[in-house]
């Protein structure tokens, strides 16, 4: 899952709109959003999101902290999602937009409770990312399945 979001990384040459967030950053305000989504965002959320980055972006972790701490920033001053959701849906292909599900459902699963805020976002943004409803599904239940493994 990680991996595919990594190739993302390397080729970013060009400078984003000075109102648009960049790619890494889109990403984890939507991660933060998830975390966030059940209205309850724990130590263990926060953590979810920093390991992902660290993982995703290839980040130290004082890195991947500071990435969380802006998105948390960018996430509570965002009148609506869509801002990062379209920064997404353009510069990650099919696959990365899977795995960014995955991700996404990932955070939500942290604490072994799906919320209906967090269901309902994570119905709502497979659209605004272009996901179709059975590659979502599908993510969805591989997140579930590795988290039944851990436990």
């Amino acid at each position: 899952m990680i991996s595919v979001l990594k190739s993302l990384w390397s080729d970013q040459g060009n400078s984003p709109d000075a109102g648009t967030p960049d790619p890494q950053l889109a990403v984890a305000a939507l991660l933060v959003e998830a975390a966030r989504a059940d209205a309850d965002y724990t130590v263990a959320d926060h953590a979810a999101v920093v390991h992902l980055l660290q993982d995703m972006f290839d980040l130290t972790e004082p890195g991947a902290q500071a990435l969380t701490r802006k998105a948390e920033t960018a996430q509570a001053d965002a009148s609506d999602i869509v801002r990062f959701t379209r920064v997404v849906k353009y510069a990650l292909d099919d696959d990365e937009r899977v795995a960014l599900i995955e991700a996404l459902w990932h955070v939500v699963l942290v604490d072994h409770h799906r919320d209906p805020h967090e269901d309902a976002l994570l119905r709502r943004l497979p659209p605004l990312l272009g996901v179709d409803d059975h590659l979502s599904t599908a993510a969805r239940r591989r997140v579930e399945a590795r988290a039944r493994g851990a436990e």
